[in-house]
């Protein structure tokens, strides 16, 4: 079994408020969800409004394809949306579990 792992810092330049932030991160992240059906949810920042963390998880049987999917939401992330920045990342995949 391989554990893809990826840790996603985003700014949200335009917000102004926790509940904006709320509209934009839920709405990113389902739509993460449905394309790719990985799990993702926000780790960090939970009360900056222009700030937000995701840790975003795949399994898979195969680690080559865990990191293509998790290359293929990096790049879904920076292409999707005009209102998000995509500030950092880290990745690690952990095999043999």
């Amino acid at each position: 079994m391989n554990v893809a792992v990826c840790k996603v810092t985003l700014r949200l330049p335009e917000n102004q408020s926790l509940k904006g932030k709320r509209k934009v991160i839920n709405s990113l992240r389902t739509r993460i969800h449905n394309k790719f059906n990985v799990s993702l949810a926000e780790v960090e920042h939970n009360d900056a409004w222009q700030l937000s963390t995701l840790g975003i998880t795949c399994v898979s049987n195969n680690s080559r394809h865990a990191e293509e999917v998790l290359s293929a939401v990096l790049a879904y992330i920076e292409d999707s949306r005009g209102d998000v920045e995509l500030v950092g990342h880290e990745r690690e995949i952990m095999t043999g579990f």
